[in-house]
């Protein structure tokens, strides 16, 4: 097993990744596309609870879908969590984990707790549990200390396996070499440290500045998960968002691209995009949305879905365009990256 670095390494890289374009440094955070476009936390507690055995155990789950027009798929093998009466029993990461993924990513921004080796693409965060209860009650999203404990171990345990075009391109779990305290400290103080390394995707894209400045307080107090993946969606696509500037985008290829829209009829599942975009809507993110119905005779067979930003979704995306300028002549200057990468 790895271990975190004993003393803070000086990393251009990670400076630039924790430093914001914002009045507010404690609203944002960063969202790394290719990482986020992994379908990772769409089973719920009813599907995994279908997926067991009579044992509490289960295969691995797999999923396909698309990322920039090339075909991926991932294969989660779930965590084994012991249970009190000492048996194993399978965990997929759910909602739960992503929202403590969020949460330790932006824990990781602030500097006294997030380490970036550059020469080793390794980055590591260190936290205690209270912390995460913490920032998760003041986002709204308040969860047990002893959830969040279990969310940590299936984040540790659960094993990705990554495809691009049929070729395996990662494995690997989401939170690696989990460095804790035992099950007894743990119990008497819910704020001894614990350390992480988090994905090699979060590494490779602070040394080739390939993240995006976003609204972490918006997007936690997003209620539906749903609702949390087309936003970042819109991050990452809808980057030069105006009033005039329309985005589209189907319903087939949020079916296929979030795993989140698995009710057994179509139109329920096109009710819960609706219910997602008029959320958006309340938020501020969109200003106003439309949908077109692709017919094949009287079959609907597909959706179009077309929206217009709202004035702080624009504001902000053009905050985070100019911090991804100002980010990328800094580490030109300083010959971190190629200028145009």
């Amino acid at each position: 097993m790895r271990r975190p670095p004993k003393a803070s390494i000086k990393s251009v890289q990670y400076d630039l990744f924790a430093s914001f374009l914002t009045n507010d440094a404690d609203a944002v955070s960063n969202a790394l596309e290719l990482w986020d476009g992994i379908p990772k936390y769409f089973l719920n507690g009813r599907q995994q609870g279908k997926l067991r055995g009579t044992n509490g155990l289960a295969r691995s789950y797999q999923w396909e879908y698309s990322y920039q027009g090339k075909p991926c798929m991932v294969r989660i093998q779930p965590a084994l969590i012991t249970q009190e009466d000492g048996r194993d029993k399978a965990f997929f990461p759910s909602v739960t984990e992503e929202l403590v993924e969020e949460a330790l990513k932006k824990i990781f921004t602030d500097q006294q707790h997030g380490y970036h080796d550059a020469s080793n693409a390794e980055s590591w965060v260190r936290f205690t549990l209270g912390m995460i209860y913490r920032e998760l009650k003041a986002r709204g999203r308040t969860r047990s200390i002893r959830e969040i404990k279990r969310a940590i171990e299936v984040l540790n345990r659960c094993i990705l396996t990554l495809y691009q075009e049929g070729i395996e391109a990662y494995s690997g779990p989401i939170l690696s070499d989990l460095i804790t305290v035992n099950r007894e400290k743990y119990l008497a103080d819910a704020d001894s440290q614990h350390a992480a390394r988090l994905p090699v995707f979060l590494s490779v894209g602070i040394n080739g500045l390939k993240y995006r400045q976003f609204n972490y307080a918006r997007l936690m107090d997003c209620d539906e998960q749903l609702t949390r993946w087309l936003y970042k969606r819109f991050i990452h696509r809808y980057r030069h968002a105006s009033m005039i500037d329309n985005y589209h985008f189907t319903f087939s290829d949020v079916k296929q691209g979030s795993g989140l829209l698995q009710q057994g009829r179509d139109n329920d599942n096109r009710k819960k995009v609706v219910r997602s975009l008029t959320e958006l809507r309340g938020k501020g993110v969109l200003l106003s949305f439309t949908d077109e119905s692709i017919k094949t005779r009287r079959k609907i067979t597909d959706v179009k879905y077309t929206i217009t930003a709202a004035p702080a979704f624009i504001k902000e995306q053009k905050a985070a365009n100019k911090r991804a300028r100002q980010n990328l002549d800094k580490a030109h200057t300083l010959r971190i990256v190629d200028k145009s990468g």
